[in-house]
């Protein structure tokens, strides 16, 4: 099994790795078309120069903003609020690292970073669970198609997984892997018939996985899915989606050690009876 098959939703119409190619090939070739740049006014010179800072400009332009992608979160969030899912709710201040704290009678202070895309470092591996929290996920809002949503996650979990057995003194306890992008005709999702209204778009359950918590001497780190956690439970409320049923909508991520090398599980749930799992 690929590591993309780790999810079980798939972009739509993304294009292969080969035009991708392609297309970087033109645009890297077009600096010695030197009758095309002379009608834009451009030398081979200029064009070469400006390359970079013009894929930067593009990319930048492309891509949700910041502000757009704290809005999702936090809709959703005051939406909980609203529902009474939650009790309290407190955004990050502009300029502090992106933390949610979430507040549910009777269990606690939630933290929920947000982050980008799961392979990168920064979103994967730059961060603190808060001393206040009595559990702590990080938030992959990830819009890139470079990957399917499976690989994304599959590079994300292996950078946890550093992580998780080097010297770092703070672990989370789930990974939550959704965006602005599930359940629209980009990112078909199967869950969409659980879907929940959040602003003005219908949005699909989460995708939650739960994280091991650390044991010294152990060779197995929930690698049958053992380890409960609250918040995906409470999460998964708010689309309406029981406590009874909520197990079958809550994956998990889980690592072993045989024979000296380290092995990672990644299962995803998506409604009773439908499974898919991804070992490496």
């Amino acid at each position: 099994m690929a590591a993309e098959d780790s999810m079980p939703c798939r972009h739509a119409g993304a294009p292969p790795q080969t035009i991708v190619d392609s297309v970087s090939a033109l645009i890297r070739d077009l600096g010695a078309q030197s009758s095309l740049l002379n009608q834009y006014g451009l030398t081979t010179q200029e064009y070469t120069e400006a390359l970079p800072a013009a894929i930067e400009g593009l990319r930048g332009s492309m891509s949700a903003s910041v502000a757009d992608r704290k809005a999702f979160l936090a809709t959703l969030f005051q939406g909980m609020l609203a529902k009474g899912t939650i009790n309290d709710l407190e955004k990050p201040n502009y300029g502090d690292d992106t933390v949610y704290r979430l507040t549910i009678a009777g269990f606690g202070d939630v933290a929920v970073i947000q982050k980008g895309c799961p392979d990168g470092k920064h979103s994967s591996v730059q961060w603190s669970a808060p001393a206040w929290a009595r559990e702590t996920y990080l938030w992959w809002l990830c819009d890139s198609m470079r990957y399917e949503p499976g690989e994304h996650l599959s590079k994300g979990v292996n950078r946890l997984r550093q992580r998780f057995f080097g010297d770092y003194p703070d672990t989370v306890d789930g990974v939550i892997f959704h965006n602005h992008l599930c359940g629209t005709g980009q990112r078909p999702c199967p869950k969409i018939g659980k879907a929940a209204r959040v602003g003005n778009v219908d949005v699909p359950p989460p995708c939650v996985y739960v994280m091991p918590d650390r044991a010294e001497d152990a060779t197995e780190w929930n690698w049958d899915g053992g380890q409960h956690r609250f918040f995906p439970g409470v999460l998964l409320s708010a689309f309406g989606i029981s406590p009874e049923q909520a197990l079958f909508f809550t994956g998990y991520i889980g690592f072993q050690k045989r024979a000296g090398t380290l092995h990672t599980t990644i299962t995803s749930r998506f409604g009773p009876g439908r499974v898919v799992t991804f070992r490496n």
